[in-house]
């Protein structure tokens, strides 16, 4: 029986010590036999790495390691190339220094191996590198980069140092068309895509395969490759919780399936959560919790971004395929980071319908971004089971007493728009608390500002800055809210909150049944 790999990200390690191994060798075939630079974007922990440590070992000529892998039926000479190997994944990019050494060490090593002297700047070196390596075995080099774009992601919000490094990495792949005679095959990794205006201006031949319907599966999981390599764990699992095979396996699909990275794709599993899920027999925020940077919730707070957006957001294809302006647009961030994927396309319109990709991001990313803005949530401050319990029961004063109670708590974090983020964490509350929300629901007459619902109980919020809470009741009434609902067989409660800019807190509330 084949064990389940986590974390393991080395091609020999999986086949050598007898681990499950979703084969992808057929695109592998197809990627390394063509002539070309290859890109591609992914989520972090979605088996990039292990894509190059694949591609690496075939051109190592690993035979033996593809045995019984669709690779073993479609190559028969099996030659051996010399490979530059570089991993920016590791080292801290703190300063164009740091930066700098960190290539340096990783240039020197190679030029030991054939003999060149560490002088002059850094593409110079890898220039002289490839033409040597090229010259010295007389074979096409093969350069496979992983996460390339570390030390730009590590210095997102400081972009004069980001620059630099930019600048740097330009004129280091600039090489890659210099020395297009003496390349094999280039094939570069990370999780987001800059512009090829500003960093891959100079690679006029590289190939981006990130939306690309014929390696759409390249990284990932397939419902049908679980079926065909993981049935008996899926099985293991739903006995440990008393579930059938079948309502495990629809329980995975909702935590962790629902990646595109094409509109026309199949739905793609999240490997890393599905994996550690299967390994541990418990649904659980894996991916989520192994690494998910606050940079990413520091530009949402900083452009304002309401949260409605992430569930039904709408952007083109060229706004999504580069992240040069994510100081205006956080979006393109959070799909190429995988916090968002395609959920539509409007072929006419050219224009992708985004949300959140399954259960383990929709209930993990709110809860993030809720202790990112109120850190004071310390446990026992907030009575959880007496809020869902007043909820439940219809007690307007009895929950809203506590929910003013704990956003006084931590009004001192309430930046920019007051009224946007009170009604943002109100959203976030219910939400994480499992009840159904809306924010800013669009009627025929205007916008509610909340719904959230209940088996026996609808609540219609209207929010106001500086405004009587009464004004925003009248409102709901003058714009007939509650109309929508009017065939609903549930109690309904309209309810009108007042926030203060003076003290930054809720002020009163009125709620009329």
């Amino acid at each position: 029986m084949k064990e389940i790999p986590i974390g393991i990200q080395a091609f020999s390690s999986l086949i050598e010590g007898n681990f499950v191994y979703l084969d992808k060798t057929d695109m592998i075939y197809r990627i390394a036999n063509k002539k070309a630079c290859y890109f591609l974007s992914r989520p972090r922990r979605f088996g990039k790495s292990l894509t190059l440590s694949t591609l690496k070992a075939y051109f190592e000529g690993r035979k033996e390691l593809f045995v019984g892998t669709k690779m073993e039926t479609l190559e028969s000479k099996w030659e051996k190339y010399p490979i530059l190997y570089f991993d920016f994944n590791s080292a801290k990019y703190d300063s164009l220094q740091n930066f700098q050494n960190s290539l340096s060490d990783s240039l020197e090593d190679y030029e030991t191996q054939y003999g060149l002297q560490s002088k002059s700047e850094l593409s110079t070196r890898f220039l002289r590198l490839v033409t040597a390596v090229h010259n010295q075995t007389g074979k096409d080099v093969v350069i496979l980069v992983d996460e390339y774009d570390k030390p730009l992601l590590n210095n997102i919000l400081n972009p004069e140092l980001q620059d630099l490094i930019r600048a740097e990495l330009k004129a280091f792949y600039g090489v890659l068309k210099t020395c297009d005679g003496q390349i094999k095959m280039a094939f570069i990794t990370g999780v987001t895509k800059f512009s090829k205006v500003s960093l891959f201006s100079d690679v006029n031949n590289l190939k981006d395969i990130s939306t690309d319907m014929d390696f759409a599966t390249l990284c990932g999981a397939t419902e049908q490759e679980i079926h065909d390599n993981l049935d008996f764990y899926v099985q293991r699992m739903a006995d440990f919780n008393n579930m059938t095979k079948d309502e495990c396996y629809k329980e995975l699909k909702k935590w962790y399936e629902g990646f595109h990275f094409h509109q026309d794709s199949v739905d793609i599993y999240n490997p890393f959560g599905l994996m550690k899920a299967l390994d541990l027999k418990e649904f659980g925020d894996y991916w989520f919790e192994s690494g998910t940077p606050t940079f990413l919730v520091e530009l949402m707070k900083k452009h304002q971004m309401s949260l409605r957006n992430l569930d039904n957001t709408r952007r083109t294809a060229d706004q999504l395929a580069k992240i040069d302006n994510f100081n205006n647009d956080v979006v393109p961030l959070l799909f190429q980071s995988g916090y968002l994927t395609i959920k539509g396309y409007d072929k006419f319109l050219k224009r992708y319908t985004l949300g959140m990709p399954n259960k383990e991001i929709g209930e993990a990313l709110p809860k993030f971004i809720l202790n990112f803005n109120l850190p004071n949530n310390r446990d026992g401050e907030f009575d959880i089971t007496n809020f869902i319990e007043d909820v439940y029961n219809g007690d307007c004063d009895g929950f809203m007493k506590r929910l003013a109670a704990f956003l006084a708590d931590n009004s001192y974090q309430v930046v920019g728009e007051a009224e946007l983020y009170f009604q943002n964490v109100f959203y976030l509350i219910f939400k994480l608390l499992g009840f159904y929300g809306e924010v800013e629901r669009a009627t025929s007459d205007g916008r509610m500002d909340a719904v959230v619902k209940t088996p026996e109980y609808i609540y219609v919020f209207e929010f106001k800055l500086d405004h009587p809470a009464q004004e925003a009741l009248d409102q709901i009434n003058s714009k007939e809210y509650a109309l929508p609902f009017s065939a609903d067989g549930r109690k309904l409660f309209k309810i009108g909150v007042s926030f203060s800019s003076e003290t930054r807190r809720v002020a009163e509330w009125k709620a009329e049944k």
